[in-house]
C-alpha cells in the first residue's frame, strides 16, 4: 500500500532534502573539535615531544656511539657492524652516519650564541661531516640564512659546504696516470659507476678527468679512491684502459657492451684466461668491422 505524503496546514507538500545534500558532522577523536586551543601544559608537552621526534637521529647516534665505544655488543656479537645489522637493520655506513651526525650536532650546540636553529634530520647534517668543527658552524649558519632563518634542506647545506671547501688551498693529490676507483656517495651523476676503476687523465683544482671503460668523466676528489696496486699492476690497468678506449663504438651489441662494462668494474689488476680470450675476440671483430667500413668508404 502506497502512503500519501503529508501536507502542511497551508496545503503545500514539504520538499525533502536529497541524501547528497546532507553533510555529516565530523567528530574528532575523544570529542575534540579541529584547532581546539591547548592548555599551557599541553603546549609545553607538544613542544617537548616534537623536539624528541626532531632529535631522534641525534639520540640514535649518541646511543650507537656509546654502544660501540664501550663494546656493549660483545656478549652476543663479535663486532659492532654485525650487531647493528642484526639488532637494528643498519648497515655499517648507516650506523656511522648516525654517529657522525651526533658528533656534528654536539659541535653546533657548543656555540649557542651563534647557532639557535638546529638540524632535524640526519641528511641535513651529513654534508657537514666533511668539514672541520669551526667550518661546520659557519656552513650551517650560511644554510640557515639561505633558508630565511628556518631549518635548511640538505641541498642548501651541501651548497654551503661546497663553497667553504672550494676556498681551501688544498693541493690535488692525484697525478696523470694514477689508477683509482669511483665512489658514488651522493653524486647522482655517478650512479651506476660505483666500484668502476679509472685512469686519471687530467688534474684540476677540485676534480680530475678520468678515463673509464665507456669514456671520459669529470669526478670530484671526494668521489675518487686510490687503488693500492704495484707499479706493474698499474701499468697493466693503463694498458687495459687503452684497449677498452679502442672498442668504444656506438654499434656494439648489448652483450658485448655488458662484457666491457664488467671489465670496467674489475676489482683485481689482471684478467682471467677466459676474459683475456673474450677481449681478444671482441678486438678482432671490431677491427674487422672497422676495416670493412673503411673499405666501403674507399670504394664509393
Amino acid at each position: 500500500m502506497v502512503k500519501k505524503s503529508k501536507q502542511s496546514r497551508t496545503g503545500e507538500v514539504p520538499q525533502l532534502e536529497s541524501p547528497s545534500a546532507i553533510v555529516p558532522e565530523v567528530v574528532e577523536p575523544d570529542g575534540l573539535q579541529p584547532f581546539e586551543e591547548l592548555t599551557e601544559e599541553e603546549e609545553r608537552d607538544r613542544l617537548f615531544l616534537e623536539r624528541k621526534v626532531e632529535r631522534a637521529f641525534y639520540e640514535a647516534g649518541k646511543a650507537l656511539k656509546e654502544l660501540r665505544d664501550r663494546r656493549l655488543y660483545r656478549s652476543t656479537h663479535s663486532n659492532f657492524e654485525s650487531y647493528c645489522r642484526e639488532r637494528f637493520g643498519y648497515n655499517r655506513s648507516r650506523s656511522y652516519q648516525y654517529i657522525d651526525a651526533a658528533v656534528v650536532v654536539d659541535n653546533l650546540e657548543k656555540c649557542p650564541q651563534i647557532v639557535d636553529i638546529f638540524p632535524t634530520k640526519e641528511g641535513q647534517v651529513r654534508p657537514l661531516t666533511k668539514l672541520d668543527p669551526d667550518e661546520q658552524v659557519e656552513a650551517w649558519q650560511q644554510a640557515v640564512e639561505a633558508n630565511e632563518g628556518k631549518v635548511p634542506p640538505a641541498r642548501l647545506v651541501k651548497d654551503a659546504v661546497q663553497r667553504i671547501r672550494e676556498r681551501r688551498p688544498v693541493p690535488n693529490p692525484w697525478h696523470v696516470g694514477d689508477v683509482c676507483t669511483i665512489l658514488v656517495k651522493e653524486n647522482p651523476e655517478l650512479r651506476g659507476y660505483g666500484g668502476c676503476w679509472a685512469i686519471v687523465t687530467e688534474v684540476h683544482q677540485f676534480s680530475c678527468t678520468v678515463q673509464m671503460w665507456d669514456g671520459l668523466h669529470q669526478v670530484r676528489l671526494e668521489n675518487l679512491k686510490e687503488l693500492s696496486y704495484s707499479s706493474e699492476q698499474q701499468e697493466f690497468m693503463r694498458s687495459l684502459s687503452q684497449r677498452l678506449i679502442l672498442l668504444q663504438m656506438d654499434e656494439l651489441e648489448g652483450p658485448v657492451r655488458d662484457f666491457l662494462a664488467g671489465l670496467g668494474k674489475l676489482n683485481r689488476p689482471y684478467l682471467t684466461s677466459l676474459e683475456s680470450k673474450m677481449l681478444s675476440l671482441v678486438e678482432e671483430q671490431v677491427e674487422l668491422r672497422t676495416n670493412n667500413g673503411n673499405l666501403r668508404q674507399s670504394t664509393k
